[in-house]
């Protein structure tokens, strides 16, 4: 049986070990948090002291970090992956990163024999936990069927969106440009019921049972009007990035993104005035324009 690894221990890679020693698999992990990675050794994992260890001990590595810079040294420093992983192994990109920085990875790891799958991923904290997480993958074909079995520990929906590298991490950025413009269509539309005097049960209840009553949309209102800023696993941070990844990439082909540029302009707000809240804390932001807010 493959043996596997994942660097990035916070809620997403938590969630991928947990399943994939669900799974059976012997999963070896690294964080540069202590406390992560005593989670993840109560869970059964193998703690390593740095990610060449885990590239070391495993066939297959999923690397959950938050950004391209991190992703790099992860892969290509000293102790990085690149210097310990056999041939014939995979790096499973789960990370959400500019195209082009996995295109320049690429390139450095051509001629290493190490594979590579662009596969970010889609379902948040929920979706981690239950290893019912979308998979855009793309890579070569008879690497990705060698590895399935890995991929669909974790994954409800692995879709293969192309081989070359970037591909994955293109569909990603078009994903978040819808998600990112439905958060802050929600948020607004809280803060306006708000104002309005209207209760947050009501709206919850009409806009959920209604065309827009996707999942995105219920989980923002249940937290906004049980007022749950912090600590939901969601936070503001990462839909930050993917929004600034999502207006790169339009700037580079020359697209213009005007209601996507404008969720990048709200997240941007209710980070600076929230850094450590969750997505849904861009609400409490507006509210505090208007002075009012959206309860239950």
């Amino acid at each position: 049986m493959k043996k596997t690894g994942v660097i990035g221990l916070g809620d997403m890679g938590s969630g991928l070990a947990n399943n994939l020693l669900k799974a059976g698999y012997e999963t070896w992990g690294f964080d540069l948090s202590s406390e992560r990675n005593k989670v993840f050794a109560d869970m059964g994992g193998k703690i390593a002291s740095n990610p060449g260890e885990v590239g070391k001990e495993a066939d297959a590595v999923f690397v959950m970090v938050m950004n391209g810079s991190q992703v790099r040294d992860v892969v290509l420093s000293e102790n990085g992956l690149i210097n310990t992983m056999e041939k014939g192994s995979v790096i499973l990109l789960t990370a959400t990163i500019n195209p082009s920085e996995i295109r320049e990875l690429y390139k450095n790891l051509n001629g290493s024999g190490i594979n590579l799958i662009d596969t970010p991923v889609s379902g948040g904290f929920p979706g981690a936990q239950a290893g019912t997480l979308t998979m855009m993958a793309a890579g070569d074909m008879e690497v990705m069927a060698e590895f399935s079995d890995v991929m669909q520990a974790v994954s409800k929906n692995i879709h293969h969106v192309g081989t070359e590298p970037g591909m994955g991490q293109t569909v990603k950025a078009c994903l978040q440009s819808l998600i990112g413009s439905i958060f802050s269509a929600t948020f607004e539309a809280s803060t306006l019921a708000a104002k309005a005097g209207v209760q947050g049960q009501v709206i919850y209840d009409v806009f959920s049972t209604s065309g827009a009553g996707c999942g995105t949309v219920k989980i923002s209102l249940e937290n906004i009007i049980d007022r749950k800023f912090e600590g939901t696993g969601s936070h503001i941070s990462t839909m930050h990035k993917d929004l600034g990844i999502v207006m790169q990439m339009a700037r580079d082909l020359g697209v213009p993104m005007f209601t996507a540029g404008t969720a990048a302009q709200l997240f941007q707000a209710g980070k600076t005035k929230y850094p450590e809240g969750d997505n849904w804390v861009v609400t409490r932001a507006l509210e505090d324009i208007v002075g009012e807010e959206l309860n239950r």
